[in-house]
């Protein structure tokens, strides 16, 4: 553990100069507030995109495109309020859009025991579309970047929206980053790469089946991390502490695909780790 540790350390300095270097470089936010005249449906956008990458794309003539990431909110919880990992992935040169996929007009989330979700289809089918309807904008305000390997990144109900997609556009995604999904089950396909944090609280229980099994994990390079953190805290809410670790593992993650060098145990791809209590060292 104390070798993860070490490690983790590491990756975080390595993470803060990363972002220290993109405020040379610097990244442009732009707010899309879209309306899906189809479905009479406002779909509120926030990009964040790095200026030279986006300059190196546009100028590429087709040789380059931007990796895109679609980052998916949790329940009352806003687009805008997950910076911290849109920070990461705009650094790392994807053109990041972060989609309001609830609004006040919404019906409120329902349980419904012993039904598929527990009832939450239509959220999820909702959710989709506008990620579908997303897409479709900005491949006309965007040209320049690659809409057929999706990295989709969701919280709480966010990240069942995006397990969802994944599932359904098999396609169009080739990572998957959830922070504390509870109801969709993770999709099992070795063409998937998938990292997903998840809390300690006991408020918010994941529901039987969504997690794979240690063997199913392995077999298809899904990286879990156990935390002590609040589902809650695990956007632009959550404390520094919370947030600055997983950027780091969210960083090294996209930096190589795997997290394993964290993992306490010797795996060739799956790691179930732990970040241990607050505070961090």
């Amino acid at each position: 553990m104390k070798r993860g540790v070490a490690v983790l350390a590491c990756v975080c300095a390595l993470a803060s100069g990363i972002y220290l270097a993109v405020s040379k470089w610097g990244i442009r936010h732009e707010t899309l507030d879209l309306f899906d005249a189809a479905r009479k449906r406002p779909v509120a956008v926030d990009l964040a995109v790095r200026r030279d990458y986006e300059i190196k794309a546009g100028a590429g003539a087709g040789s380059w495109k931007l990796p895109v990431a679609i980052i998916s909110n949790g329940n009352t919880v806003k687009n805008t309020e997950y910076s911290f990992l849109a920070n990461v992935l705009a650094a790392r040169g994807y053109l990041v859009a972060s989609v309001q996929q609830d609004i006040p007009t919404d019906p409120p989330l329902v349980t419904k025991v012993g039904l598929p979700y527990v009832g939450r289809r239509d959220v999820y089918e909702r959710g989709e579309a506008n990620i579908l309807f997303a897409l479709q904008e900005l491949k006309r305000l965007q040209p320049s970047a690659d809409y057929n390997h999706l990295t989709l990144v969701g919280h709480s109900n966010g990240g069942d929206i995006s397990m969802f997609f994944a599932k359904h556009h098999p396609e169009l995604v080739s990572k998957v980053i959830t922070l504390d999904n509870l109801r969709v089950p993770f999709v099992l396909s070795d063409k998937l790469k998938i990292l997903s944090f998840r809390s300690k609280d006991p408020n918010f229980k994941t529901d039987p089946g969504v997690l794979p099994t240690a063997e199913q994990a392995k077999a298809e390079g899904i990286d879990i991390v156990h935390t002590e953190f609040q589902h809650t805290d695990m956007s632009d809410r959550g404390p520094d502490s919370v947030k600055e670790r997983i950027q780091a593992t969210l960083d090294q993650f996209l930096s190589d695909g795997a997290t394993s060098d964290l993992a306490p145990v010797n795996t060739d791809r799956l790691i179930v780790t732990s970040l241990g209590p607050p505070p961090y060292p």
